[in-house]
């Protein structure tokens, strides 16, 4: 047995910067790692399908060429291998950047391999056992794979594997209209894929507003992919060659056909193999580690991270909790899970870029609220670009003059959103932003003029 002061399992975006921070502060580190250093954001997620995302932008502009005056002389082409093997060069950057720095971490020790817990305080990796006070699990999530009849008998594909293809599916046949779904459904429609998105809710994306849901659909729809709504998936099976998927819909035929099958319906969280039993460690019903608001678990001395803890499903998140238990641990500062305003974008283009409520949510807190939108058209900057899809929302409660939440779908939402993110931990009225002089021209411009020009939202508590 090794006996260190902290044991840290997986390299997502928490464990590593926690091993950094308590391996300067002098503890003695021990870090566990399974597979690729960085977890799902570098290696599956954000790096490559964001790499891959602006591949996609590149080739729909230069097939946009004749609209801002030019012309590339003829068909633009896609080599999928070149597609990927840029993606690779940007995943490998991160990639080997993570495990150098751990490799090489003065007072820490890599473990390759899979842990598991003996004890409270003894983790197991392969024949070796590991003994710390403090362990901090960061083991993140994988695809969710839904009981779909003859599923099991079909070869299909998830996020992981997405990014990993050379190729051009002939017809990519996509199982949820979620944000993973949209992304790649997008993507490889525009590396010249015929796409068929089916979703078993009445519209894309149900957690956000139905304006956005609309507006998403539609930029879909004009750019060709085929949206099959209130379809639920009931079976699919390998026929002629052909992957056919069997739809339970209002609209449409029965039966679609394609060369190739995403499912894209969630996600799931890496606890199902820690031993979690062993040591005491409490999950909820779908596996996520219960935590408190300073991520610990009912176990003493057992802290959890990232998107094993269901406190958030996203890098900054992930990023976020390594600086709670930071701050609680090393700083002597309270930190809290609960202090952290919901944000995060969706990476279709254009970009949907969130924060706070939905406008559904002000409704169905009864609040009295403001509202103020603008049609993305209106705005210099997008009109200027050529990208004009999509609007700013902003919603306000009418007696604090708090910020309640923010939906800008368009081009720069996903940064302009910061501006009312800010405001918003500022817990700073409204007409703070609204009297800023922002710079002309951009994106962000126009949200003092969306702040002054506010109204009741009708309809309020429905």
């Amino acid at each position: 047995m090794t006996s260190y002061d902290a044991i840290i399992i997986g390299t997502g975006q928490a464990g590593p910067s926690l091993a950094r921070r308590l391996a300067g502060a002098g503890m003695k580190v021990a870090i566990v790692e399974r597979d690729r250093f960085g977890g799902t954001c570098v290696n599956t997620g954000c790096t490559p399908t964001k790499t891959l995302v602006a591949s996609a932008y590149a080739v729909h502009m230069a097939r946009r060429g004749a609209d801002y005056g030019f012309s590339t002389g003829g068909a633009v082409t896609v080599d999928m291998k070149r597609v990927k093997a840029r993606k690779d060069d940007v995943v490998g950057l991160s990639n080997r950047g993570v495990e150098r720095s751990m490799t090489t971490l003065e007072n820490g020790r890599v473990y390759r391999g899979h842990a598991r817990f003996a004890s409270p305080r003894e983790v197991a990796v392969g024949t070796e056992i590991l003994s710390a006070d403090r362990i901090f699990i960061n083991v993140g999530g994988r695809a969710a794979v839904p009981e779909i009849a003859g599923l099991d008998r079909v070869n299909y594909l998830t996020n992981s594997s997405m990014v990993d293809l050379d190729f051009l599916p002939r017809h990519l046949l996509v199982v949820g209209g979620s944000y993973i779904g949209l992304e790649f459904g997008q993507m490889y429609r525009r590396f010249g894929s015929d796409v068929t998105i089916a979703e078993m809710g009445p519209r894309l994306i149900v957690r956000e507003d139905e304006d956005v849901s609309q507006a998403v659909g539609a930029f879909l729809a004009r750019e060709g992919v085929d949206l099959r709504l209130n379809a639920k998936c009931i079976s699919v099976s390998q026929r002629d060659g052909e992957i056919v998927m069997g739809l339970d819909c209002e609209q449409g035929p029965p039966e679609v056909r394609g060369s190739h099958l995403l499912v894209a319906t969630g996600r799931r969280p890496n606890t199902d193999d820690l031993g979690l039993d062993r040591a005491g460690i409490r999950r909820d019903a779908r596996g996520y580690i219960e935590v408190d608001d300073e991520l610990r678990t009912n176990v003493p001395g057992i802290w959890a991270l990232g998107d094993c803890n269901g406190r958030g499903a996203f890098t900054h998140t992930s990023y976020n909790d390594y600086e709670i238990v930071a701050a609680n641990l090393v700083d002597g500062d309270r930190r809290r899970v609960s202090d952290r305003i919901v944000a995060y974008a969706l990476y279709t283009d254009p970009p949907l870029g969130r924060a706070g409520m939905t406008e559904a949510e002000v409704r169905r807190s009864g609040r009295p609220a403001l509202v103020g939108k603008i049609a993305m058209e209106d705005v210099s900057r997008a009109f200027e670009k050529g990208e004009t899809v999509g609007f700013m929302k902003v919603l306000v409660d009418a007696e604090t003059k708090q910020i309640l939440g923010a939906s800008f779908l368009g081009t720069s939402g996903d940064e302009a959103i910061h501006c009312v993110l800010d405001t918003m931990y500022a817990k700073a009225p409204y007409t703070v932003l609204q009297r800023a002089v922002h710079i002309h021209p951009t994106v962000a411009e126009f949200i003092p003029t969306i702040l002054g020009d506010l109204a009741p939202l009708a309809n309020q508590g429905t």
